[in-house]
């Protein structure tokens, strides 16, 4: 496949990363020469320096036998053009778009994007995207990272391994004897930095972070077996009102039970339209890590805080600070890897990394066969990859221990029509099957070839 990534900044180089460690025909195009070189030495791709939406440019990038172009540059507009020159002049098939502006992702003015208007194929919304990953984090307080998948039925969750838990230096084949009921599945686990698919006579030890995959109504039984105690989240405080914030705001006014949110925001013009905006919630102007101002939102008392903000910085320190009032849990938002392993020491409970929410969307509407969900895990270590087994594919009508998946592959769930099970070695796979897997990095290429349909079934 030969893509065109428009934006060589941190979204546009790890979807490169991706898609050229795939043996992807990749073309990077940026108007700075520097990003642009950074990638081109440690990426296999090529590179165009220039605008992004100048039809000279593009066509050296390669448009004219483009499959597709991902835009992703700083500017929406920059974005929105290069999608139109890319359809109109070269007649590239496939067009994505990132998109920062609420105005241009309003429902009312969704035929804007239509083929004879401005042909977009998918537009991505950072600013959403990590509002509903905040969501996601307050509907499992106890694990530093966790996704939906199969329709919201099944759920990825990452849990850090305490000495209160109660299945250390435990087998992990053991498990399955000891709550045989249990529709959980460890698929992943981080171990002195480093991440691997575990086998079933590895055992957990304290300070390993493992990936678990549960059935959501498993999800609750699943912490309490991992040491973890789940608390109602019903008091919440942000720190940071801009365009996440009050996505995260406007859809907790929205839930039906009862929930009491506050938040702190230090640009005024911001406070204003997000006191315009909600209705219940409770805006405070002022900086977020005044001390005196936290009091006045009740941190203290709160149940969880996020800080989502657009410093990082400043996310750290008001996350730290809710802890040291008192909060029990805190999220915070960081856009820099490299800050991540700070969480640990400075004692900040769940993190939201945009980067990765973001490209996790766009790969979703990359990967080949019938893919219905990609989440990309740490530092683009490994995915989970969600998808509908064809007839075509060779997993139909195989065990799970008939397939010869890669090492670093294991089956978290699988969707027989309505239900969630649990995989076991017996388990046949069957066509219309929904099937997520757990990959590390260097295995996606395998799980792409298992789920890719032939070309004979078009």
């Amino acid at each position: 496949m030969k893509v065109i990534i428009c934006g060589a900044g941190q979204v546009g180089w790890q979807i490169a990363r991706h898609l050229s460690g795939e043996r992807n025909d990749v073309t990077i195009v940026d108007q700075d020469p520097e990003l642009v070189r950074r990638a081109t030495d440690t990426l296999d791709v090529q590179g165009v320096a220039g605008f992004a939406s100048y039809p000279n440019v593009l066509d050296r990038a390669g448009a004219r036998d483009a499959d597709m172009v991902i835009a992703a540059t700083h500017s929406d507009e920059v974005n929105m053009v290069t999608c139109q020159v890319a359809h109109s002049v070269f007649g590239v098939n496939r067009k994505i778009a990132r998109l920062r502006s609420q105005s241009y992702l309003e429902t009312i003015y969704s035929d804007l994007y239509r083929r004879d208007h401005m042909p977009i194929d998918v537009v991505i919304s950072p600013e959403r995207e990590v509002a509903a990953a905040a969501l996601q984090r307050l509907s499992a307080p106890a694990a530093f990272d966790t996704e939906r998948f199969m329709d919201g039925q099944a759920q990825l969750l990452g849990i850090l391994i305490e000495e209160d838990c109660p299945i250390v230096n435990t087998p992990l084949r053991q498990l399955t004897d000891l709550f045989s009921t249990l529709r959980a599945v460890v698929v992943g686990v981080r171990r002195d930095g480093t991440l691997f698919s575990p086998k079933p006579g590895d055992q957990l030890f304290v300070g390993d972070e493992c990936y678990v995959f549960a059935h959501v109504d498993d999800v609750p039984r699943t912490m309490e077996v991992f040491g973890k105690q789940i608390a109602k989240q019903e008091r919440i405080v942000l720190v940071g009102g801009g365009n996440v914030g009050l996505s995260v705001a406007s859809e907790l006014e929205a839930r039906a039970t009862r929930m009491r949110c506050k938040i702190i925001e230090k640009n005024r013009k911001c406070a204003e339209n997000a006191a315009e905006s909600l209705e219940r919630t409770i805006v405070l102007h002022g900086d977020g890590l005044d001390v005196a101002l936290m009091a006045e939102a009740g941190v203290g008392r709160a149940d969880a805080m996020l800080a989502v903000t657009d410093d990082d910085k400043t996310n750290l320190l008001a996350a730290v600070r809710a802890k040291s009032e008192g909060c029990p849990y805190a999220i915070a938002l960081i856009n820099d890897p490299t800050l991540v392993p700070l969480m640990g020491p400075l004692g900040i409970d769940a993190y939201i990394n945009p980067r990765a929410t973001t490209v996790s969307s766009i790969l979703r509407h990359i990967r080949h066969g019938r893919v219905r969900a990609v989440y990309s895990i740490g530092d683009a270590e490994a995915e989970v990859i969600e998808a509908e087994v064809l007839s075509t594919s060779p997993l139909a009508g195989k065990l799970i221990n008939e397939v010869d998946f890669p090492e670093g592959v294991l089956v978290g769930a699988i969707r027989k029509g309505s239900d969630v099970i649990r995989p076991m070695g017996v388990t046949r796979i069957e066509e219309g099957d929904v099937i997520a897997l757990f990959a590390l990095a260097k295995d996606v290429p395998e799980v792409e070839r298992l789920m890719q349909v032939s070309i004979d079934f078009f």
